[in-house]
Order: structure tokens, then C-alpha cells, then sequence
């Protein structure tokens, strides 16, 4: 956060409110990532538009306010509450805490955030077609972990265009037979 050009003082008081809530600072994924017993809480994070807190088990939150937002559609537990000025942090304090005190007591309780199962995700046809004449390669996907394969499955459905999912299949066809998930 101290060699943050853009949104350092929001950081700032993101940070102060989140340690007032008696969580553990650490850095995950590159960001200053809160903890209760080493379960993740609450992650600050920055983009070019705004600053956001997210809440690793964010669907479980009630959101009285209506300030939760899911980043993507295919984000199933997490939720943010991003933020465009300071003034707006610190006119927010006490509805930020009491979301974290909310996110702190659904980690103790033990709720877990029901996740859709990989085989729930369609696989696209293109796909298919190359599985049923290369055994090999439906092996290969069959041997990945589940999150390799919904990494896969999402990155080759996305494209309108069937010749951009033929072309993407293609392109890791190499990367599945070596067991590698899209971004290794």
C-alpha cells in the first residue's frame, strides 16, 4: 500500500477501519489480506476506476444497504463494496464495520459458501468434438483438478464466435496433456 500511486489515502483508511476489527493483516495475492485463525475475512484491492474491499464469503453477508457487488458472473463467493473517494470511506465506517463483524461471525459459525460443481459448467461443443477424437486429451482434462477444468471450461464457452472456441482449444491443447491449468 506504501508504493500505491493511485487510491493510497483510501487504502489507508480502509486498512485503519479493517484493524479496528481485530483481524490479522497478512499479504495474499499481492494484497493486504485480513484473517481470523487463518481463514480469510476481507481483502483490499484497487483497479483503475475504483478501490474495493472484498469479502472472500461475501454471498453469505446480508446486504441491507445494498452496496455488495459481484466483480464477474462467474465469481461465486466473493463480493465487493468498491469505493471512488475517501470521503465516501469515511462517511461509510460504521456500515464497513458492521459488514466485517457480519463477515467475522459467518467464518466462526463455519458456513461454507455452497460452490456450483465443475461438472455443472457446459462444455462447449468445440471442445467435445476435440475430446471424442483425442482420448488422450480427455484423460488429460478428466485428470485436472476441478478448478483447472472450470478455469478451462470458462475461458473456452466465453467467445461468441465458434472459431474463437475452436481457436482457444487449440491453443491448450498442449497445456492440458501436460497437466497445466490456464495460467501456469
Amino acid at each position: 500500500m506504501r508504493k500505491a500511486k493511485k487510491w493510497k489515502a483510501e487504502f489507508e483508511q480502509l486498512r485503519a477501519i479493517v484493524l479496528d476489527c481485530d483481524l490479522t493483516e497478512e499479504i495474499k495475492w499481492m494484497h493486504p489480506c485480513y484473517t481470523l485463525d487463518d481463514k480469510n475475512i476481507v481483502l483490499i484491492h484497487g483497479f483503475k476506476e475504483y478501490c474495493a474491499l472484498l469479502f472472500h464469503k461475501g454471498v453469505l453477508l446480508r446486504d441491507p444497504h445494498g452496496i455488495l457487488i459481484q466483480q464477474t458472473e462467474n465469481v461465486q463467493a466473493a463480493r465487493q463494496i468498491r469505493f471512488t473517494s475517501l470521503q465516501q470511506i469515511i462517511d461509510m465506517e460504521s456500515t464497513l464495520k458492521a459488514y466485517i463483524y457480519e463477515a467475522i461471525e459467518i467464518e466462526k459459525s463455519g458456513k461454507e459458501v455452497p460452490m456450483k460443481k465443475h461438472e455443472e459448467y457446459p462444455i462447449p461443443e468445440e471442445f467435445q468434438q476435440v475430446c471424442a477424437e483425442n482420448d488422450a486429451l480427455k484423460a488429460a482434462f478428466e485428470a485436472l483438478t476441478p478448478g483447472r477444468q472450470r478455469g478451462y471450461l470458462l475461458y473456452f464457452s466465453t467467445p461468441k464466435q465458434s472459431k474463437t472456441r475452436v481457436a482457444r482449444v487449440e491453443k491448450y491443447i498442449q497445456h492440458i496433456l501436460d497437466g497445466k491449468g490456464l495460467d501456469d
